[in-house]
C-alpha cells in the first residue's frame, strides 16, 4: 500500500464535541485515553479497562475467526453459531456499553460507532465493539491527496496490467440465459458478454433493478421492501477563504439530543429539526487540499433514507442553512462570511446518481439478523456466476470491510480456468 498511497495517522482519530462545549479526543493511547475517561467520570476508568477486554474477544471471535468467511451456506452460519453466542451477539453495542460505562457521554463515546456504517447504536449487534480493537491496533489514517488518491492508485494498478477500464457507461441490464449471468446490457444497447459478473453497486438496486424478477427466489421485490435499511446522508462540501486551526481531522459535533434524535431517524423515519454532525477537515492533516491560507471541509449529517418522504430538492438550502448556524454558533466562528464554495448531496441524490435503494447510505441496516449469512451473499443466491462486492454485501460497510468483501471473491469465484 505504501507504494502506491501515503498514509497519514490521525492523532486524535476524532475528537467528540457534546452539545455543552466539552469534549473527549479518542486515540490508541492508553494513557491519554484513561485521562480522557477520568475527565468526565473517574469510577469509569476500570469499567472502560473491563470494555476493551470485551471488545478483545469480540475481535478474536468476531474478526479473526469469522471476519473473512464468506457466509454463502448454512453450514458456515452453523458453524459461526458457538462464536455468536460467547459474543452474545443478540445485544446492542450500547447495552454492551452500559454494562460497563455508567456516565452517559462516555456511553456515547465508546458505542457511537455503528453511526459511521449507518446503523443505531441501539439495535446494530454488540460485535462491532471489535471496532475498538482494531482502531486501537492499526489506528485511523487518512490518504494525502483526498481518497481520490486511493481512487487513483488503483486504476493506476488496474491499467498497469492492462485491463480496460468503461467510463460513463451505465448498466441497464444482467443478462441471465439458462440461471446463469452471461454479460451486461449498457444504456447505449451495446451487449458485453462475460463469464461471470461481478456487481459493486449497491445489492437491492441490483437485484431490483438489474436482475429481472423471474430469476430471483430469494431476492424478490416483496423481501427487498422488508428490509432494515441504513440511514440517509446528508452532506454539504465547502471551502473557507480563512483555516480553522483548532479544529482536527475528524470531529463529532453532537446536538442536545441522542437517543431521541437516532429514534427518530431510525424508527420514525422523520427528519428532526435538530442534528448531530461529522465534521470533516481535511486540510488538517493536507493542506494540498486547498489554496493556502483556507481550509476544506465537509458536514456530514445522518438523516434518514428515503423512506422518510422527505422532499430534499426542496428543503435541502434550508437544512445546509441550519447546519451551518450551528457549525459557527459552536466550532467555526464567522463560518458564513468566510464560505467560498459549497455543494450539497443528499440521500435524494444518492438514490439517483449512486443507485442507493431508497437513498440508503449503506445498504441494510447492520443488525443481527441482516449480518453474516442473512446480509446479501458474495455469491449470489439467486444467479450462478453473479457476484456482489461491496458495503451493502458481506461483510458490510465501511472501507475495511469493503476490502474484505473483495478478498472474500478470492474463496467464490471460480479459477478462469473452469470457463475453458
Amino acid at each position: 500500500m505504501k507504494d502506491h498511497v501515503d498514509l497519514r495517522l490521525m492523532s486524535p482519530f476524532y475528537r467528540i464535541r457534546f452539545d455543552d462545549g466539552t469534549h473527549f479526543d479518542y486515540s490508541n493511547d492508553e494513557q491519554a485515553m484513561l485521562a480522557e475517561v477520568a475527565k468526565f467520570s473517574p469510577e469509569d476508568v476500570q469499567g472502560f479497562q473491563n470494555l476493551m477486554k470485551a471488545s478483545e474477544k469480540c475481535y478474536e471471535l468476531g474478526f479473526q475467526e469469522m471476519g473473512m468467511i464468506a457466509f454463502d451456506s448454512v453450514a458456515k452460519l452453523v458453524k459461526a453459531m458457538p462464536n455468536l453466542v460467547r459474543m452474545k451477539a443478540w445485544r446492542s453495542i450500547h447495552s454492551m456499553v452500559a454494562q460497563y460505562i455508567k456516565h452517559p457521554k462516555l456511553r456515547i463515546v465508546m458505542s457511537f460507532h455503528p453511526l459511521l456504517i449507518g446503523g443505531n447504536p441501539f439495535s446494530v449487534t454488540c460485535v462491532y465493539s471489535l471496532i475498538h480493537i482494531l482502531e486501537n491496533r492499526w489506528g485511523v489514517h487518512s490518504a494525502m491527496g483526498g481518497t481520490g488518491a486511493i481512487v487513483k492508485a488503483l486504476v493506476n494498478l488496474i491499467q498497469a496490467r492492462n485491463i480496460p477500464i468503461r467510463y460513463n457507461a451505465p448498466v441497464t441490464r444482467i443478462r441471465v440465459e439458462d440461471g446463469a449471468a452471461v454479460g451486461v446490457e449498457l444504456a447505449n444497447g451495446e451487449f458485453i458478454a462475460s463469464d461471470i459478473v461481478v456487481s459493486n453497486a449497491d445489492a437491492a438496486w441490483t437485484y431490483k433493478n438489474l436482475v429481472e424478477p423471474q430469476h430471483r427466489k430469494r431476492w424478490t421485490d416483496r423481501r427487498i421492501a422488508k428490509g432494515q435499511y441504513s440511514s440517509g446522508l446528508f452532506v454539504w462540501y465547502f471551502g473557507t477563504n480563512r483555516k480553522y486551526e483548532d479544529v482536527p481531522h475528524h470531529m463529532m459535533v453532537l446536538g442536545p439530543r441522542y437517543k431521541e434524535l437516532l429514534q427518530d431517524i431510525f424508527k420514525n423515519h422523520k427528519l428532526s429539526k435538530d442534528f448531530s454532525l461529522y465534521l470533516y477537515r481535511p486540510t488538517a492533516t493536507d493542506p494540498s487540499l486547498a489554496p493556502a491560507g483556507c481550509d476544506t471541509f465537509y458536514a456530514l449529517s445522518v438523516v434518514p433514507n428515503l423512506s422518510s418522504g422527505t422532499d430534499w430538492p426542496t428543503i435541502s438550502d434550508q437544512y445546509r442553512d441550519a447546519i451551518a448556524s450551528v457549525l459557527q454558533d459552536s466550532v467555526l466562528p464567522d463560518l458564513k462570511q468566510h464560505v467560498v464554495s459549497s455543494k450539497v448531496s443528499t440521500p435524494q441524490d444518492f438514490q439517483d446518481r449512486l443507485w442507493s435503494y431508497k437513498g440508503a447510505g449503506f445498504g441494510l441496516e447492520p443488525i443481527l439478523l441482516q449480518s453474516a449469512w442473512f446480509r446479501p451473499h458474495n455469491r449470489s443466491e439467486d444467479v450462478k456466476n453473479l457476484f456482489m462486492v461491496g458495503a451493502s454485501s458481506q461483510p458490510g460497510a465501511g472501507v475495511p470491510s469493503v476490502l474484505m468483501s473483495a478478498k472474500m471473491l478470492q474463496e467464490v469465484v471460480p479459477h478462469v480456468d473452469a470457463f475453458h
